[in-house]
């Protein structure tokens, strides 16, 4: 993958939409392309990350540890998996695994953490997307809570 082409989905990516052009680049730099076949375990829950993956082709299903039989299953080129790894280091809470044949662009957290020491901004809007994401899924279980008993 080429370096344009790999700033290319970061850039398309949700999450690094708070991200510039040549931040995008920066980081496309320090990112590797990685391949999974069907099958294959991404990350498993309980791991400690070193980074986030930003899905380009192929479909992975999430379970949450103890529940295998109702997957999550994201096939959406640009969607970042785990990108709270970027910004700590905490055990994922989930296992990804590869349905199908699985193309991602691996970015890690040394690099996003470096990225934001030179942009000391990019912290604060990081913080801020999280944030707004966690009320929005907190809003969500909101609506439903009376329906879960």
């Amino acid at each position: 993958m080429q370096l344009d082409d790999a700033a290319t989905i970061l850039g398309s990516a949700d999450f690094f939409a708070i991200c510039d052009a040549e931040q995008c680049r920066l980081l496309a730099f320090a990112s590797e392309r990685k391949r999974f076949r069907p099958g294959t375990v991404l990350y498993s829950s309980g791991e400690t990350p070193a980074g986030a993956h930003v899905l380009v082709s192929g479909t992975v299903a999430t379970n949450q540890q103890g529940i295998d039989d109702n997957p999550f299953l994201i096939h959406e080129p640009g969607a970042v998996l785990g990108a709270m790894a970027l910004l700590m280091e905490k055990p994922r809470q989930v296992t990804v695994k590869a349905v199908d044949a699985v193309e991602t662009l691996f970015v890690p957290r040394a690099a996003f953490q470096k990225l934001m020491q030179q942009y000391p901004e990019l912290a604060g809007l990081a913080a801020a997307k999280i944030r707004r994401e966690l009320s929005g899924y907190l809003g969500a279980i909101e609506a439903i809570r009376g329906r879960i008993r």
